[in-house]
């Protein structure tokens, strides 16, 4: 009984599947699936019982085909239930395919990268021996041990930020007029560049980098004042609105709803915040944070150390040893093998620059900002994802371009200059600032830093124009990997000439 039940069972299911088939109409492949299901189960409770009653003769398994509609003769054939392995799809390499996934390929070229650079490192080492040495950059900020004219520098730094701060005090309770305050500021912000710089200059025993690490506090200084004045002046001019709208009741010309409110802003601890905080836009009221990380603290100056201590020696054992082979053909002007120094500088250059922006952007900002719980932390943003040059420079240095586009960029097209004349004013700003840095410490004048940023108009042109996509970013890359060191080479070529050639020559 139980054979014959599960016998008629599966016949049952059996005629059911072909019925439902047919009625279908020739159904896709949902069909051919939705009628192979029953048949397996069907075939396999009927082997059960075949086993159980031990009669091998009983149709227990449905049939391996099934009969389908002729395409040709409209009769009914014999053609599997679904032998399709094939679907319409695209190559994974292909933009069309929509996959995102290639981590693997990431990790391959990090590995390759470790190994490559490994061999040049060993290669270093063998040709040249240890070269670091850190004693050697104690003498690269100080000359004299009992003379420290960089340190005396910054020092001197503090006159012309209490010297803004009086004249903003003056300003706001109308002791001097706002001509009078804007003369004021403009004299004190030119002595702000002139005065390091005419030090440097007449102080023989202030070395090249430590000048340098100078005139960058100075420069930041002067950002800083430019966007003190400018916000307690927009303070003042709406309060001068208030008091005009409102008559004879006093307005307290505050600018935001809570907090600090103009003139009470105007203090030694606001000034000094302002001073030390990782932006260089100033606000009545920062964003705080609530309380200082310890932990995150802790790694951040972990980095900071570390890294230092990995740039001076990626920088004495790879980046010195390379460039002095430079020299030789320089004075011959053998191109090719100056395209070959070239393009062996570009890779520890790249590499130092990139662990340059992540311990300064990343390790040293982030440290300043959590020690005075400075709440903004975006110090950049995916600029390794430009596929614009205008992307790039927007996106690596967020403090610089905020102080661009509020304190150049929007005031300039307020005043109905033209957004190009608007935007090539930033790059010539931003390449005076980079010739300032660079050809002061030096003690020389070469345009190759103001010619490198000018240069960047015209290629953020081509890129703009001709390349989007993966071809973009490309672009952008290999302005970083090989403009960088051409510049480098072009001032140390200089500075040797100037420096060394000329003492040799009779």
């Amino acid at each position: 009984m139980g054979d014959r039940g599960g016998a008629g069972g599966s016949r049952r299911r059996r005629t059911g599947s072909r019925a439902a088939s047919g009625g279908g109409g020739g159904g896709g492949t949902a069909g051919s699936q939705s009628e192979e299901e029953p048949r397996a189960a069907a075939g396999a409770g009927a082997g059960e019982d075949a086993g159980g009653a031990g009669d091998a003769s009983t149709p227990t398994a449905a049939p391996a085909f099934t009969r389908t509609p002729s395409r040709e003769g409209g009769g009914e054939g014999v053609s599997p239930p679904d032998l399709r392995c094939h679907r319409l799809q695209e190559s994974l390499f292909s933009s069309a395919s929509g996959f995102s996934n290639y981590r693997g390929i990431l990790n391959w070229c990090v590995v390759m990268l470790i190994l490559s650079n490994a061999r040049l490192f060993l290669e270093n080492i063998i040709k040249y021996g240890i070269l670091v040495d850190p004693i050697q950059v104690v003498s690269l900020f100080l000359k004299d041990p009992y003379s420290w004219p960089s340190l005396c520098l910054i020092i001197v730094a503090n006159g012309f930020a209490l010297a803004a701060f009086q004249v903003e005090k003056r300003l706001a309770v109308g002791t001097i007029t706002e001509r009078v305050g804007l003369l004021l500021y403009m004299a004190n912000l030119l002595t702000m560049l002139c005065f390091p710089a005419a030090v440097v200059f007449m102080v023989k025993s202030i070395t090249p980098v430590g000048s340098a690490f100078a005139l960058g506090v100075y420069t930041v200084l002067f950002l800083k004042m430019v966007s003190y004045y400018h916000v307690n002046l927009w303070c003042r001019q709406y309060r001068a609105k208030s008091q005009a709208a409102l008559g004879t009741k006093k307005a307290n010309g505050d600018v935001v709803s809570k907090g600090v409110k103009y003139p009470a802003n105007l203090t030694y601890r606001d000034l000094y915040y302002f001073l030390f905080a990782p932006t260089l836009c100033y606000e009545l009221n920062f964003p705080r944070s609530p309380r200082i990380r310890k932990r995150f603290l802790l790694r951040r100056l972990f980095e900071m150390l570390f890294f230092t201590q990995l740039l001076v020696g990626l920088i004495q054992q790879w980046m010195v040893p390379t460039i002095q082979n430079s020299m030789k053909p320089f004075k011959d002007m053998d191109y090719s093998r100056i395209m070959e120094r070239l393009l062996k500088l570009a890779v520890p250059n790249h590499f130092i620059w990139l662990i340059f922006f992540y311990w300064f952007f990343h390790s040293c900002l982030n440290v300043l900002a959590e020690l005075l719980q400075f709440g903004d932390r975006e110090f950049y943003r995916d600029w390794w994802n430009s596929e614009s040059v205008t992307y790039f420079w927007q996106n690596w240095n967020i403090p610089v371009h905020k102080w661009c586009l509020r304190h150049f960029y929007k005031p300039v097209i307020k005043m109905g200059v033209n957004k190009w004349i608007a935007q090539t004013g930033v790059f010539l700003a931003s390449a005076f600032f980079h010739e300032y840095l660079v050809s002061v410490p030096l003690r020389m004048f070469r345009p190759w830093a103001f010619t490198g940023m000018m240069a960047q108009i015209p290629l953020a042109w081509v890129v703009g124009r001709f390349l989007r996509g993966n071809y973009g970013n490309a672009a952008v890359w290999l302005s970083l990997i090989i403009g960088q060191p051409v510049a480098v080479l072009m001032y140390v070529h200089d500075y040797y000439v100037l420096n060394y050639e000329a003492q040799l020559t009779p």
